[in-house]
C-alpha cells in the first residue's frame, strides 16, 4: 500500500512533533520521542505505550521497517516523512529513519518490586542526561531492582538520557521521589543506605553490601545533600592519581558491581 508522504516542515503534525524537543512540552503532554530502532524496539518490548511511529523511507532499514510495522500493528498511528520533515523532528546527527511518540511512565516508590537482597541505585541531583543514561545502563547490566531519582535534575525521557541508556530507561524500574521519602522508604524496606563520598574513611569494597542496599550517588559539583550524610553509611572509592573524583556514572557502576560481586561470593 502506497502511503502519503509528509514532506513539508511547516506541516502541523511536524511542528507538533518538533515541540517535543523541549522539556516543557514533554512535561505538559506526558509524551516524548524515542528515536532509533534499538531504543524504540526496547520500549516496545518493555510495554511502553507508543502512540505514533514515524519513518523516513529514504533512511530506514528493512529491520527498522519491520519494527515500524509491528508497532503499527499494536495500535500506533504511522507517519511516513520525507527527508526534510524527518530531519525537523529527529534529534540525531545520523538518524536511522525511525522514531516513536510514547507515553511517559511515572512510578512512585511503592511501585518498585524488591527481590531478595535487593540492590537499588539512588541518584540525587544529576543534571547531565548522558550521566543519567549511563547509570541506567549500568543498573540494567548489574540487575538492579530499580533506580530511584531523588529530586531529579533532568527529565528521564530526555532524548540524550534514552540514547545514553541504550534503552535501559525502559527496562529498569525507575521511580522519582523526594529525599525525605526515599530515606523513609529505604528504612521501611530494610535497605541499608550507603552513599559515596570522597571524604569517607571506609572504602566501598570493605563495606558489607551483601544484604538489601540503596546505593546513593550525587552530582559531582554539588555533592551529597546533608540528609544523606546524616543517615547513610559513607564509603569512598580510592583515588590513586591526581584526580579527586570519578565521573558519577563510573562511581555508580563501581558501587553496583561491588554489590553484585559480594552476592556472587556468597
Amino acid at each position: 500500500m502506497r502511503r502519503p508522504l509528509i514532506t513539508s516542515t511547516a506541516n502541523e503534525r511536524i511542528k507538533s512533533l518538533a515541540r517535543l524537543h523541549k522539556r516543557n512540552e514533554r512535561d505538559a503532554t506526558g509524551r516524548f520521542i524515542a528515536e532509533g530502532a534499538r531504543e524504540l524496539a526496547t520500549a516496545h518490548r518493555s510495554g511502553v505505550t507508543i502512540e505514533l511511529v514515524a519513518v523516513c523511507p529514504a533512511l530506514i532499514s528493512a529491520s527498522g521497517l519491520a519494527l515500524a510495522e509491528a508497532i503499527e500493528a499494536s495500535g500506533a498511528e504511522r507517519l511516513d516523512l520525507g527527508d526534510a520533515a524527518y530531519s525537523r523532528v529527529s534529534f540525531r546527527e545520523h538518524p536511522d529513519g525511525i522514531l516513536g511518540v510514547a507515553v511517559a511512565r511515572h512510578l512512585g516508590l511503592d511501585a518498585l518490586e524488591l527481590g531478595k537482597a535487593p540492590i537499588v541505585l539512588v541518584v540525587q541531583g544529576v543534571e547531565k542526561p548522558g550521566n543519567m543514561g549511563a547509570m541506567l545502563r549500568s543498573a540494567d547490566a548489574a540487575g538492579a531492582d530499580g533506580v530511584v531519582v531523588a529530586e531529579p535534575g533532568t527529565d528521564l525521557v530526555n532524548p540524550n538520557v534514552i540514547r545514553a541508556s541504550q534503552g535501559a530507561v525502559f527496562t529498569v524500574p525507575v521511580a522519582t521521589a523526594t529525599i525525605a521519602d526515599v530515606i523513609d522508604w529505604a528504612t521501611a524496606n530494610d535497605l541499608a543506605l550507603v552513599a559515596g563520598s570522597d571524604d569517607a574513611k571506609e572504602t566501598f569494597w570493605d563495606t558489607d553490601l551483601g544484604d538489601g542496599v540503596a546505593l546513593v550517588v550525587g552530582a559531582e559539583a554539588a555533592g551529597l545533600d546533608r540528609r544523606w550524610r546524616d543517615r547513610a553509611r559513607l564509603v569512598r572509592i580510592p583515588m590513586l592519581g591526581s584526580a579527586d573524583s570519578l565521573n558519577v556514572s563510573v562511581a555508580a557502576a563501581l558501587l553496583l558491581y561491588e554489590a553484585v560481586r559480594q552476592r556472587a561470593r556468597g
